[in-house]
């Protein structure tokens, strides 16, 4: 058996992937509307409210549902402990997916309305906290990985607060420190709980899919103080308008970064599986992209770049490089055996089944993440060059790619 047997628990796998398919759909629709939206991107108008919309379905409907959901399973897999109430869970599903739904088109259609959906999305995400909380306190030894899951889910609490004062703010006409909310909203949701949901479970998935054995994990306890610090110094220059204090945090947020990096590198050396898996390669590869573009905005704040333009490009980059790569990387993998391990795993023995590899098209995996690499680097620099066909193909390419690529994932489960 694969390495991947180590992510089996005791949750119902229809919990997980229920969430999971709903963020694919999200996931795709997200490009449809950027792509329909290339000519706004491309002049930099990334706060209207098509894009907003987009951005949410992207963030909201594939990154954090795909994340609530992948948290149900490999929870109880990396703490060692049950779901607390798990049929409590679709609740959560229910309302954060239904409001995720009702916030998105509320933002494109009537932004100052936004605040209804965003109220069910709260609920949904409350939900799930309060699941979460009383599972975590089940844990009897408290990890780094507990520590950076539990970082993640104070921040998801921080950014789901922030988001909705983002919306009450629409609805009351009140703009009184909105921009500092807003960059508050997006600093603690994109750099906070989803880069520190991921450096949790990567000390986890990371040994798992390279069987590494033997290394150490000594640089984690300064990568989640330094990220946190970091966090803290950027949040407090949004208030304070004190340039130097911004550089500080985007420092401690790169050294972070870093240090988790190496320790990646670390346990990447003392794999016993050298020929790994291209799916995960490609979450490895998010990881130094990631890396990157912490450094790049290291330089940003300290030449003082002012350009919503440049600084939007790159909170873009971010987005897709590392958060959006390292998801679809890891769920190329995660999918196959959740589904695999209900249909056939007690069949085993007893007459033929698939194997695990017949499951997905790893062939079809390195086309997909090849051509989303390329196409993703193609915007980008279609953006900083102002070529709108290259902003145009670029993101049709992508659409296209994503549509594949969540195909293949839902194909997966009638097999």
């Amino acid at each position: 058996m694969m390495p991947t047997a180590n992510i089996k628990s005791d949750t119902d796998i229809r919990l997980p992937l229920s969430f999971i398919v709903f963020g694919l759909m999200a996931f795709v629709v997200a490009q449809i509307i950027v792509f329909i939206n290339s000519g706004s991107i491309l002049q930099g108008h990334f706060r209207i409210p098509d894009i907003w919309s987009a951005a949410h379905l992207l963030l909201l409907g594939f990154a954090m549902i795909v994340a609530m959901g992948a948290m149900y399973q490999l929870v109880p897999v990396v703490f060692l402990t049950s779901i607390w109430r798990q049929k409590l869970g679709y609740l959560p599903l229910l309302f954060s997916c239904s409001g995720v739904v009702v916030f998105a088109g509320l933002l494109a259609f009537s932004p100052t309305n936004s605040i209804y959906g965003a109220i069910i999305v709260v609920i949904g995400i409350s939900m799930f906290l309060i699941q979460m909380v009383f599972t975590l306190r089940q844990t009897e030894k408290k990890s780094i990985m507990y520590t950076f899951v539990f970082a993640a889910l104070v921040m998801l609490f921080l950014t789901m607060a922030a988001g909705f004062l983002l919306a009450y703010s629409f609805a009351t006409k009140d703009v009184a420190f909105h921009e500092s909310i807003f960059y508050t909203h997006i600093l603690f949701g994109v750099v906070g709980w989803f880069s520190l949901l991921i450096f949790g479970f990567s000390y986890k998935l990371v040994p798992m899919f390279s069987l590494s054995h033997g290394y150490s994990t000594h640089y984690a306890k300064y990568a989640i103080t330094s990220y946190i610090i970091g966090l803290l110094f950027v949040s407090v220059s949004f208030w304070i308008q004190i340039a130097y204090v911004q550089s500080i945090g985007f420092l401690l947020l790169a050294i972070g970064f870093t240090l988790f990096t190496y320790n990646m590198k670390i346990i990447y050396q003392n794999r016993f599986k050298k020929k790994l898996d291209k799916p995960f390669i490609f979450s490895l590869i998010a990881i130094v992209l990631g890396n990157l573009i912490h450094i790049i905005a290291v330089l940003f704040a300290l030449e003082g770049v002012q350009s919503a333009f440049h600084w939007g490009i790159l909170l873009f980059s971010y987005i897709i490089c590392w958060i959006i790569f390292s998801i679809l990387g890891y769920l190329y993998k995660i999918v196959p055996f959740l589904w695999w391990t209900k249909k056939y795993a007690d069949h085993i023995g007893k007459e033929k089944v698939p194997t695990l590899k017949e499951m997905i098209n790893e062939k079809l995996a390195v086309v997909l993440f090849t051509v989303l690499t390329v196409s993703v680097l193609l915007l980008i620099g279609s953006m900083l060059a102002q070529m709108a066909v290259g902003v145009w193909l670029a993101q049709g390419i992508i659409m296209i790619v994503s549509t594949v690529y969540a195909v293949s994932i839902i194909v997966v489960l009638f097999k």
